[in-house]
């Protein structure tokens, strides 16, 4: 490949701290192992595999706050991805992060916002991530990560090397949304977001809920997208951290990444909570790297 040839850099981050389910820690490997960097390669890329991030175990540390389980840790976990996500933009690479739980994706926000403007995010997720402290029913930070990113999560997220708020609340859309608790629907009441829930994508087809979702978030700084696989129907995605039944269909799934792609607008993509101890046969694996597959411009013509 030439010296011109766009580059992937990839990022992974084993971490399960936090969601309530064990087993999303083993999300990179899974998703390594059915041939990413290959995939990637086959479209025109060069791939550079960076490992994972260091990231500890429960086991080895304190829960903490039962409000905010594991929170130090996630934050410590969150400042080496944001430091990865930052070199590959600084070299001219595409970020791509695997996780790994949802709270990851706030270490690859706050890299992509540092040194310059909070950017635009498509949160494709069966959830909207958008607890709080005082709301979260569970304590656990997955279920945070939105509202923290946009610095909405309170001044216990804070810390000056990931300098939130990274995401603009103007420039959100989340896709696929089919299981809310009462703090998220409040807080999305007041948001200038666009929330489509399934019955939404039902009603208005995939390809209208992504491209009206691509238009309410561009504009200056970064555009990512964040690709929770608990949005693809269990059926289709069995191995995921928190599945909710009633989600996209393949096909829908893989028309969002296309369309996605034909935008041009996206720079930095996240694959999170593949649970290879739930999955069949890595099943889940290979969806994540075909739908990153689709998001990079894979076509059947």
């Amino acid at each position: 490949m030439g010296e011109g040839t766009p580059t992937v850099a990839v990022i992974g981050a084993a971490l399960d701290l936090g969601s309530g389910r064990r087993g999303v820690d083993m999300g990179p490997s899974a998703i390594r192992y059915a041939g990413l960097a290959e995939r990637i390669e086959s479209l025109g890329y060069r791939c550079v595999d960076w490992g994972n991030v260091l990231a500890p175990v429960a086991e080895a540390v304190s829960e903490g706050d039962a409000r905010l389980r594991f929170l130090t840790q996630i934050k410590e976990t969150c400042e080496r991805v944001a430091d990865r996500v930052a070199q590959a933009r600084s070299e001219g690479f595409m970020p791509l992060v695997l996780g790994g739980d949802h709270s990851i994706t706030l270490g690859t926000l706050a890299g992509l916002a540092r040194g310059g403007e909070r950017g635009g995010v498509i949160w494709i997720d069966a959830h909207a991530d958008l607890n709080r402290p005082e709301t979260s029913p569970t304590g656990n930070v997955h279920g945070m990560v939105l509202a923290a990113a946009m610095g909405l999560a309170g001044p216990k997220f804070d810390s000056p090397a990931l300098g939130l708020p990274a995401v603009d609340p103007r420039r959100v859309a989340l896709i696929g949304l089919r299981s809310l608790d009462q703090g998220e629907r409040e807080l999305l009441g007041r948001l200038d977001a666009l929330a489509y829930t399934m019955s939404d994508v039902d009603r208005l087809g995939i390809e209208r809920v992504v491209r009206e979702s691509l238009v309410h978030v561009e504009g200056p700084g970064f555009v990512h997208v964040s690709l929770d696989l608990d949005v693809v129907d269990p059926e289709h995605a069995p191995g995921v951290g928190t599945p909710v039944r009633g989600g996209l269909s393949y096909r829908e799934a893989h028309l969002a990444m296309e369309v996605i792609a034909e935008s041009g607008l996206v720079g930095s993509l996240d694959a999170v909570e593949v649970n290879p101890i739930l999955d069949r046969s890595n099943e889940t694996g290979e969806l994540a790297v075909e739908l990153v597959a689709s998001a990079l411009g894979a076509r059947i013509l």
